[in-house]
């Protein structure tokens, strides 16, 4: 396997060709944005953490039969993936109000919710990725009835795994954005799932260990990254 040129370059990662067309390289950045790109900073070895966090996840969730990108870890920062076709949704799975939400419907943060909710947002970053609903989705041929189906199931999949799995670490799993891609096995879970993408709280305190540490300057950003990763490798 040789890493070929770049692919493409976003905000977190950057994604390099390889001489096989049906993988890629993904190498995890320390840059970190917030606000849909407003605000904008580095974060010491985060790349590292989200990496080798995403990769562990990735594995685990293939055990229990959820169908991912992952192929291997290559080292610390870079993991070689399947190259997908990356379906233009976000999926947000909430089990906690937080965020947007607690803004968008005055619910106080923290509050439980009676049952998790599953929501959709557009990818695109000129945009905002603007929430939108399964008609939009299929109004603007974003994606057939039958893949929607299936990410949905698939979403929840991975979000009854995590929350076991962050709360046997001592973590509450608040929320968490998922994206889908599309290769010749069908529908796998693409992306990552670390710090950037999900809200942790730690279970007795609430104190954030995510990503909102850096969103709204509560310091102690590169230790609570470290923090999560090092409750996954004890």
């Amino acid at each position: 396997m040789k890493q070929l040129e770049m692919l493409y370059e976003g905000k977190a990662k950057r994604v390099y060709k390889t001489d096989n067309p049906k993988e890629y390289i993904v190498s995890y950045k320390d840059d970190a944005t917030a606000f849909n790109g407003e605000k904008k900073g580095t974060i010491s070895e985060k790349g590292c953490v989200n990496n080798q966090m995403s990769a562990i996840l990735f594995e685990k969730l293939e055990k229990v039969g959820v169908p991912t990108h992952h192929i291997e870890l290559l080292n610390e920062r870079d993991s070689l993936v399947k190259a997908v076709k990356i379906i233009p949704l976000e999926v947000i799975i909430r089990n906690v109000a937080a965020g947007s939400m607690s803004r968008r419907y005055g619910i106080a943060e923290g509050s439980e919710l009676k049952q998790s909710i599953l929501e959709f947002s557009y990818k695109d970053d000129d945009l905002g990725d603007p929430m939108i609903t399964e008609s939009h989705i299929y109004a603007m041929d974003l994606a057939t009835v039958e893949e929607v189906e299936r990410v949905k199931e698939l979403a929840n999949q991975v979000n009854v795994f995590l929350l076991d799995y962050f709360k046997e670490r001592g973590i509450k799993l608040i929320d968490f954005k998922l994206e889908f891609g599309v290769c010749e096995e069908g529908i796998v879970l693409a992306d990552e799932i670390s710090p950037d993408t999900c809200r942790l709280w730690d279970e007795k305190t609430n104190k954030k260990l995510d990503k909102d540490r850096f969103r709204f300057d509560m310091g102690d950003v590169e230790s609570v990254y470290q923090e999560v990763f090092g409750r996954m490798t004890k």
